[in-house]
């Protein structure tokens, strides 16, 4: 069974815990897995990956216990077909409308006769050929998250979680507060209404649904609101919010004048003044 599946299941009442990898570094990502987040999404719709990227990047989170989702920048089969053979077992799939799109997601992801994969006999995913009955395990063993991002795609919600092959739905509420007129508030009462009423309607399907929060006491509040796997801000905001915090902390400890103030003062060109 898919590893992603296993932990939804195991969890049960308690929401995994997971963030988000924009840094691009297999470094982070590591050092992010032994933090003890139970998943993370490796993000190549919005940051710099590669497939030699990715594989790095796998490579990195497979020496801890997160569980890596990678979402590809759009649903795509020929972008699947290779973040697939890269060894990607997760898929998260960004801006699916309806059943259509969802329906092209999975069988973007099997290979025939149920799907369109594309079949290669060296690829890290069948471990260079050596994985005994690939074909048949990959399709048993793949994992498709699909993502809700707008208001029209939530009203379809239940025909989007019946399509055969779709394992969950994941909710951003960026993304839907943009669609709704909210932009730059993913947690208006008009957006948060509309992302528990969400996750009413998929569990009453069967279906986990996930979603993001930027701070902890967001997430506490979609995983109260019945969300089944919930991410905290990104490696990249994390990294920033704790570098910020100690900046401000030194500073005001320090009474000082800071240094950068003193150069900008004594500049002779004009650019200080």
């Amino acid at each position: 069974m898919n590893p992603f599946r296993q932990l939804l299941q195991a969890h049960g009442a308690r929401a995994p815990i997971g963030t988000w990898i924009g840094s691009a570094s297999p470094i982070v990502a590591e050092a992010v897995g032994h933090a003890g987040f139970d998943w993370a999404v490796l993000d190549m719709e919005h940051m710099p990956l590669d497939p030699m990227v990715l594989v790095n990047l796998l490579q990195a989170v497979g020496n801890t216990r997160m569980l890596p989702l990678v979402r590809v920048p759009w649903n795509d089969a020929v972008t699947v077909r290779r973040v697939l053979d890269a060894g990607a077992q997760t898929l998260l799939v960004p801006f699916v409308q309806g059943a259509g799109d969802a329906a092209r997601a999975v069988a973007a992801t099997r290979y025939p006769p149920e799907g369109v994969r594309g079949v290669a006999a060296m690829s890290r995913a069948s471990c260079c050929g050596t994985a005994p009955d690939h074909v048949r395990a990959a399709n048993r063993a793949m994992d498709v998250v699909v993502q809700l991002e707008t208001a029209p795609a939530l009203e379809r919600l239940e025909e989007i979680a019946a399509v055969p092959g779709v394992d969950a739905l994941f909710v951003d509420p960026a993304d839907l507060a943009g669609s709704m007129g909210r932009v730059g508030e993913p947690m208006h009462p008009e957006v948060f209404a509309a992302m528990t009423t969400a996750a009413d309607r998929a569990r009453a399907v069967g279906r986990p649904i996930g979603t993001r929060g930027g701070t902890p006491e967001a997430v506490m509040r979609h995983r109260a609101a019945g969300c089944g796997f919930v991410a905290v801000a990104s490696d990249l905001g994390l990294l920033m919010r704790g570098a910020k915090a100690a900046v401000q902390s030194l500073r005001a400890a320090d009474p000082r004048p800071q240094v950068h103030t003193l150069i900008e003062g004594t500049r002779t060109d004009g650019a200080g003044a």
